[in-house]
């Protein structure tokens, strides 16, 4: 069948905008009687307006998913810390149609010198429209995601904590710490690795704690440039986690190891941030001088903790971001795997809920995140290691900047950092079978213009395929033109190629496999 259009889904009535009851979702019921309050019901509560959540509660939104967000603190961040966006997530961003709102916001940079602040040059040619960092400020990410979610019809709630929930059969009944119970048919802990959801839970939370200890901040300082870049660059020859760098506005970017470690510091001790006094005394002890640093703009520290979920479901309530993984920053990939985390999740809770699942849908993204979750760990042990002012570590240190001239080294480990070397186990395939498809041209535009809605996509050079009776969550775009060296591809909502061939029934066990049964 010969499909010259893209294919668009039929338009939605679901109402966004009102509060919902009991009797708006059949086969929900309110909890047992003793609250003086009905409660009201949702398909999804996220506990955790962070990144992950706000994603999260986007992408749900995109399908019709009724969302609340719960989010213990009264207003966003006050501190400007600047995260950076790596390469894979800013594909993302391009997919739901954000890039050009976030770029307004954020500073590019070369996506080279991640691992382990190894300095060498960008890979040639790597596989994305988008091969650079974006530098941005960490409350101006998380407005513009919350935005779109609220955009999309997601109701966000501040000040209101998750302090308990129960599941059963049916549901999840959250109670908020100000004694409302909330009903709804799944339960996301997106709230961080202290996670309240995650401890009443009862999910493990296994790893390493702290060994070290290092200050961060933002301040002015009251040594002339040159003095700070020669010391700086003196101290950075054995010490990799000590920098002072301008960052505009009269203010450095200071980062300053603490002497002795963290003592062995457990998940959440030592949450309170740092005095600039701190910031004085270490850096006296490591550079011996605090170069008159002032009028601090923000202050914290991080240790080097390492943790992973023991898994990321158990029934209707689920983890995701911070609080299924903790790692230390080196490399900057904490808030990138959040995010992630929730364009995996987002589309499969979806159509759990839609009813359209198949059976085993759901239980991918365990399946598929947590041995993702798993490498990032060991890569950050690894760049850990390699930060050590030990004789032994900095031998290995010289010998992988040495390894990291060849091409091939410098590719993977950037890969690695920016998540674009992913591939998931989809079974036996060409290379790119579970791999994400980049950015490529097509006769509309681009290929991420066509996945703004969240919708699976048949990229059909044949022109004989069809989609069928999984229209209505699956578009095609016949294009004998785009660019790809195979027939045709089946991309997942989250950008992963779920099928490569030309054959129609092929194509239908695929489309089963992923989008469930066709619609009668």
């Amino acid at each position: 069948m010969n499909s010259p259009k893209f294919t668009p889904e039929p338009a939605s009535n679901d109402p966004v905008e009102r509060d919902f009851s009991v009797g708006d979702v059949p086969g929900l019921r309110a909890p047992a009687a003793g609250t003086d309050r009905a409660p009201l019901v949702f398909d999804v509560i996220i506990a955790g307006c962070g990144p992950t959540g706000a994603m999260l509660a986007a992408e749900l939104r995109l399908h019709g998913v009724r969302v609340l967000v719960l989010e213990k603190e009264t207003e966003p961040v006050s501190f400007v810390r600047v995260v950076g966006l790596h390469i894979r997530s800013i594909e993302l961003m391009a997919m739901r149609g954000l890039l050009d709102r976030i770029l307004e916001h954020g500073r590019r940079r070369p996506a080279g010198g991640f691992f382990a602040a190894i300095n060498k040059p960008v890979p040639k040619n790597l596989d994305s429209a988008h091969a650079y960092l974006l530098g941005i400020p960490q409350p101006v990410i998380v407005e513009l995601l919350e935005g779109h979610a609220i955009a999309l019809g997601a109701q966000v709630r501040r000040g209101c904590a998750v302090v308990d929930f129960a599941q059963d059969e049916e549901g999840v009944t959250v109670e908020s710490a100000d004694g409302e119970r909330l009903r709804s048919r799944y339960l996301v802990g997106c709230d961080g690795g202290r996670s309240t959801v995650r401890k009443l839970l009862g999910v493990g939370f296994p790893g390493e704690p702290s060994r070290t200890e290092t200050l961060m901040g933002e301040m002015e300082v009251g040594a002339p440039p040159e003095e700070i870049a020669a010391k700086v660059a003196e101290i950075g020859e054995t010490e990799k986690r000590f920098w002072l760098r301008p960052f505009g506005g009269g203010a450095y970017s200071v980062v300053v190891p603490v002497a002795g470690g963290a003592g062995g510091a457990e998940v959440g001790e030592r949450a309170e941030p740092p005095t600039l006094e701190d910031f004085k005394e270490q850096l006296r002890a490591i550079a011996g001088t605090d170069f008159g640093v002032h009028s601090p703009r923000w202050l914290s520290r991080f240790g080097d903790a390492t943790r992973l979920a023991e898994r990321y479901r158990d029934g209707r309530v689920l983890l995701a971001g911070d609080s299924a993984h903790i790692h230390p920053p080196t490399g900057g990939q904490g808030l990138n795997l959040g995010v992630q985390d929730a364009f995996n999740l987002g589309w499969k809770l979806a159509a759990q809920i839609r009813g359209w699942a198949p059976e085993t849908l759901l239980d991918t993204y365990q399946a598929e995140r947590r041995p993702v979750a798993e490498e990032v760990l060991d890569n950050t042990r690894a760049q850990m290691e390699l930060h050590s002012t030990e004789p032994g570590a900095q031998a290995v240190r010289r010998l992988l900047t040495e390894l990291m001239d060849f091409d091939e080294v410098n590719r993977h480990l950037i890969e690695k950092i920016t998540a674009i070397g992913i591939r998931y186990d989809f079974g036996a395939g060409p290379d790119l079978l579970g791999r994400r498809l980049r950015d490529i041209d097509v006769k509309q535009g681009r290929l991420y213009d066509l996945l703004r809605r969240g919708r699976g996509l048949l990229l059909d050079r044949t022109e004989h395929l069809t989609v069928g009776g999984w229209s209505d969550r699956v578009d095609h775009l016949a294009d004998p033109t785009a660019a790809l060296d195979v027939p045709c591809v089946l991309l997942r909502p989250d950008g992963h190629v779920a099928w490569i061939g030309d054959d129609q029934q092929d194509l239908d066990d695929h489309l089963s496999r992923w989008f469930g049964r066709p619609a009668d």
